[in-house]
């Protein structure tokens, strides 16, 4: 059993069964190829999707995912994962993140926080507009900003460091 949540609201659980997946009781009937690592199309109800991972976070097994343009966050839970929670065995997971990574290549909008503001989780930190698309990045763990390495305007390369924390 897998609890899959996307965008922070929309739950799901899935289940493996056989060769496939099912939502709850329906079998999902999914037509998948891989078009090149790390970017799938699938057909599910008549209805034709091209997916492709853009980053994954393998600490909180969550994953930025391009759904036919559109931008999604995915968090997965495992039987193991839920497990541990049931059991009130989490562990606080106090390695923070010391940096923001380009998920992607793009230019920079705007910056929204500014060198020694503190910051939570969640907080919007800046917009790269990519593909067409503007992405608010946020702030992935709470801190204090310690140098601001992009500013309005730059071009950033996948993996290229925005934001460095205290």
């Amino acid at each position: 059993m897998y609890k899959v949540n996307v965008n922070s609201g929309y739950n799901f659980e899935l289940n493996t069964v056989n060769d496939g997946i099912a939502l709850g009781n329906e079998n999902l009937k999914l037509d998948v190829s891989l078009v090149r690592e790390g970017q799938f199309h699938f057909i599910y109800k008549y209805k034709s999707y091209n997916a492709e991972v853009i980053a994954e976070n393998a600490a909180d097994k969550s994953f930025l995912v391009k759904v036919n343009g559109k931008l999604c966050t995915v968090r997965v839970e495992d039987q193991f994962d839920l497990l541990i929670k049931e059991l009130g065995l989490e562990a606080n997971n106090t390695k923070l993140a010391r940096e923001i990574k380009a998920p992607m290549p793009g230019l920079v909008l705007s910056v929204s926080v500014a060198v020694g503001q503190q910051v939570s989780k969640g907080d919007s930190l800046l917009v790269l507009e990519a593909m067409k698309m503007e992405n608010m990045l946020k702030s992935t763990t709470e801190g204090v900003i310690k140098k601001i390495c992009v500013g309005k305007g730059d071009k950033v390369e996948k993996n290229q460091v925005l934001i460095e924390f205290v």
